[in-house]
């Protein structure tokens, strides 16, 4: 199958009162005549369906509903499939006009509280009058996902659209259900599935920022996630790797290593053999590899006084060598030859504005949630800021992207046409 089946897409539901906006709404987040627009009244007569890619969320299938206050014999029926298009969605969205909140929106309210279907309410039309105060607070009691647009403006204005556009996706990660934003596995669909038994070999080197007496989380769920998919596991570290591997009798399905040793790995690993590194498993576990892997490109591309962002999910106390504020910086100096301003964001200290910078290095993301991590790639696609992470950084420094994005072909893909398409400096 080349398309995403429709049940695994998430449906988003449009949904209120005649000529309210939906369509128009519906138009401007797929950024094309996917709906019929008209000021008469009731132009929506049956739902219309539209399929697409919603970056950082994936596919999605919006469904533009008739208005819930239609009347008549069939506005009784349009309002009947309008109810069953509820019934369909993952997440409702309710198009509302300025200071008009009446039993029509209360009703869905209730029937997406009784489904348990998060509800985000878009006030359209702002153009036309300012929603009171007594309105927001009464609209925000039925959900916290509110924004204000108006879809006129928005539709002769690109930045008005880029604006409500960008608030849509936040909403919308913050209320899809966790399902959609399930991750894949760490590294399980990597090992081949029969009879034989599958074996995965980590590279665990054992430096000053490794846990005394543990081993970091990634390290810790990649071994869980090959266990739980019938797999054999072999821990070593990067200086005994190589006679590792002369004592096997086979090689290995899959080698994984930390981002600082790819090269070595690399080197001492068999052609034939996928390898690739903690980090950029990382990168598909908890954000979008694909995007990830086509802002490695943007390395080669840096220039002469560029801004670099590094980014790491957690806080910690810098150590004498440490990756994120002095290895990498250090590397990406050397290898581009380049005077570079980097700055460093930790934790939740993440940058609001990231427009100044050319590249964003970030950490693999393993104490943030998925969602967390894909509305920071989102925020930083809306400022036109290539993403990348630690292991596809190290990897592309060290002439080795290729080799550890072997594994995914889609990224790999992604990671050429980047580069082709950017030059190289």
């Amino acid at each position: 199958m080349n398309q995403t089946p429709k049940a695994l897409r998430l449906h988003i539901g449009i949904f209120g009162r005649t000529n309210a906006g939906k369509s128009s709404f519906v138009n401007l987040v797929t950024n094309q005549q996917t709906s019929i627009v008209s000021p008469v009244a009731g132009t929506t007569t049956d739902v219309v369906r539209k399929s697409m890619e919603l970056l950082p969320l994936g596919p999605v299938t919006f469904l533009d509903t008739a208005g819930i206050d239609d009347s008549g014999e069939l506005g009784d029926l349009r309002v009947s499939r309008t109810k069953e298009a509820l019934a369909s969605s993952d997440v409702a969205c309710l198009v509302a006009e300025p200071n008009a909140w009446g039993p029509y929106e209360r009703s869905l309210v209730e029937s997406c509280a009784a489904q348990n279907t998060p509800l985000i309410v878009a006030v359209n039309k702002t153009d036309l009058a300012d929603p009171t105060p007594d309105f927001l607070e009464t609209v925000s009691k039925s959900t916290p996902h509110v924004f204000p647009l108006s879809c006129a403006i928005a539709d002769r204005d690109s930045a008005a659209r880029d604006r409500a556009l960008s608030e849509f996706k936040r909403l919308l990660i913050a209320a899809c259900p966790e399902s959609f934003l399930e991750p894949p596995a760490i590294l399980g669909d990597l090992l081949p599935s029969g009879s034989s038994l599958p074996l995965a070999v980590l590279i665990v080197p054992i430096d000053l920022q490794a846990p005394k007496g543990r081993l970091i989380l990634p390290q810790v769920q990649a071994i869980r996630d090959a266990l739980d998919s019938d797999a054999a596991v072999a821990v070593v570290k990067e200086r005994e790797y190589r006679a590792f591997l002369d004592r096997l009798s086979s090689p290995p399905d899959l080698v994984v290593c930390d981002s600082q040793v790819a090269l070595k790995m690399v080197a001492d690993t068999p052609p034939d053999v996928p390898c690739t590194t903690f980090s950029i498993l990382f990168s598909r576990f908890k954000g979008d590899i694909d995007s990830m892997a086509a802002g490695a490109a943007a390395i080669s591309r840096l220039k002469d006084g560029d801004r670099v962002l590094i980014a790491e999910a957690c806080s910690h106390h810098a150590l004498e060598d440490d990756i994120g504020r002095v290895k990498i910086p250090r590397w990406l100096r050397e290898y581009s030859g380049l005077d570079l301003s980097v700055d460093h964001a930790a934790g939740k200290d993440y940058p609001a504005d990231l427009s100044d910078y050319a590249l964003a290095i970030h950490c693999g993301a393993c104490t943030l949630t998925r969602r967390e991590m894909l509305w920071r790639l989102e925020r930083a696609r809306e400022a036109g800021v290539a993403v990348t992470n630690y292991g596809m950084a190290i990897s592309a420094l060290q002439g080795v992207i290729e080799r550890t994005l072997s594994p995914f072909p889609s990224a790999l893909d992604s990671y050429r046409a980047a580069l082709k398409s950017g030059g190289q400096s």
